[in-house]
């Protein structure tokens, strides 16, 4: 459990980096694959790298320190932006990934 605190800002740097990742890849299946079989992938890969590691962390960090630090508190920002602003964001998001993958491919 060490390796996980003492490394707790890089993990948690890769984490938010893999979640927006399978976020593009999620809205890419949806609209530019157009494949349920990898929407549902990648909607995996979110969960996998998006709030359930991050929450495991923080669990993992307050349990080895005994106290509310600031690792702590940017994940518990996080989550709260994600239930709130979040949404809206990933709403305009969305509607941007349907429009680019929307559009007809031109030929040239």
């Amino acid at each position: 459990m060490n390796i996980l605190v003492d490394n707790k800002w890089i993990i948690l740097g890769s984490l938010e980096v893999l979640a927006w990742l399978s976020t593009f890849f999620l809205l890419y299946a949806r609209y530019g694959l157009k494949s349920k079989i990898w929407f549902k992938i990648a909607t995996v890969l979110f969960a996998l790298t998006g709030v359930i590691p991050q929450v495991l962390m923080g669990i993992i960090n307050f349990i080895s320190t005994k106290k509310i630090d600031l690792y702590t508190l940017i994940i518990v920002l996080l989550i709260i932006y994600g239930f709130t602003i979040g949404k809206s964001h990933v709403k305009k998001l969305d509607a941007w990934a349907q429009a680019k993958f929307s559009k007809p491919k031109s030929s040239t």
